[in-house]
């Protein structure tokens, strides 16, 4: 058994060498496209999208999908950060959910930006002080975020990526024994996604809401008889141990968050396209707004409305179209679509979630 386990390191430690070597020639050939596109658009997430799609289309396991694509992930980030390290803003503060977009949207080779507020995000990178911003735009369980929802309809910023986190709640202590929990610190969103689990429980510990889940476990850090709900990225961030882990009582809970910048996408093969527009206040004007979409085959993924703030009653409607508005059959629908409402923005194409 001794000379199999040493046969089996030995062969790792081939491919361990074999892998290093590839990786700085991927990260050598990454730094010569980066000098060739003499410091353009550092960021390009068709590319990246395209590059991850291919990888998993590939994989034959046994890696799984999420595992492969965290790896390919910061392999992707590492290299970017040879051309040039980016700055991306979020909804802080750190230890957070959006955190966590940011790595699995850019990896650990960026300057994660932790902000107070939606509206913050959104100036950063307008002000150019980041080079993107990360915010949340919807969750399964709780709807719209209407901040951002406000913002982009205002903001000379293009999405440019999406990409959808599962959220887990976890339950994390100082001790990670139930037993010892007489109080639970979280963002009051996350007790209310909790609340059969901590009914079931822990149902005499009392339940205190705070402004965020990385508060949440900060506090717990400090007490011990304490816990917080809040993502992995908390445990080791606070020095918790984890009591319970996915405790929420959606296990299909999920947030979906939009990447900002000064530009879209080009097309990735997968794409999606954002729009916001008018809609006059009569009779089938929602309905006509629509037809082009249908006519065309173009297929429509999301439909939010939002009032308009003019005070007339007038609503704005938030529209994804499966495809890139250069997409014959996309860019056709938008042409009508410009004739017919009295107010139409183009929010950005940007390839669709890979995972």
């Amino acid at each position: 058994m001794k000379k199999e386990l040493a046969k089996l390191r030995a062969r790792i430690d081939a491919l361990d060498e074999r892998l290093l070597r590839t990786l700085n020639e991927r990260a050598r050939v990454a730094h010569t496209v980066g000098r060739l596109k003499q410091g353009k658009q550092i960021y390009r997430p068709e590319r990246e999208a395209q590059v991850l799609r291919g990888i998993l289309e590939k994989n034959g396991g046994p890696l799984g999908k999420e595992a492969l694509a965290r790896v390919y992930g910061e392999i992707i980030s590492a290299c970017r950060a040879l051309e040039q390290p980016l700055a991306v803003s979020y909804l802080g503060p750190a230890g957070t959910f959006s955190e966590m977009a940011v790595l699995k949207l850019f990896g650990g080779g960026v300057r994660a930006l932790p902000c107070t507020s939606i509206d913050e995000v959104f100036r950063q990178a307008e002000t150019g002080a980041a080079n993107y911003g990360v915010v949340p735009v919807e969750n399964s369980s709780e709807g719209a975020i209407d901040r951002t929802h406000d913002l982009l309809l205002s903001t000379p910023l293009k999405i440019c990526a999406e990409t959808v986190l599962r959220v887990r709640q976890n339950l994390m202590s100082k001790s990670g024994v139930l037993k010892k929990i007489v109080r639970v610190y979280s963002h009051p969103q996350s007790l209310a996604q909790c609340n059969q689990w901590l009914s079931r429980s822990l149902p005499d510990a009392e339940r205190v809401p705070v402004a965020s889940n990385s508060e949440a476990a900060r506090l717990a850090a400090k007490d011990a008889a304490a816990a917080a709900i809040a993502g992995d990225i908390a445990v080791e961030r606070h020095g918790l141990k984890l009591a319970a882990r996915n405790i929420e009582d959606d296990p299909n809970n999920t947030t979906r968050f939009l990447v900002l910048g000064d530009h879209d996408a080009a097309p990735s093969g997968k794409d999606l396209t954002s729009i916001v527009m008018s809609a006059p206040n009569r009779p089938g004007a929602v309905h006509a707004l629509l037809t082009p979409i249908a006519r065309h085959g173009v297929s429509m993924t999301r439909l939010e409305s939002r009032p308009a703030r003019t005070g007339r009653w007038d609503y704005m409607f938030y529209v994804d179209v499966q495809g890139h508005r250069q997409d014959p059959r996309v860019a056709k629908a938008l042409a009508e679509l410009e004739k017919l409402a009295p107010f139409l923005k183009i929010l950005g194409s940007y390839p669709a979630a890979v995972l």
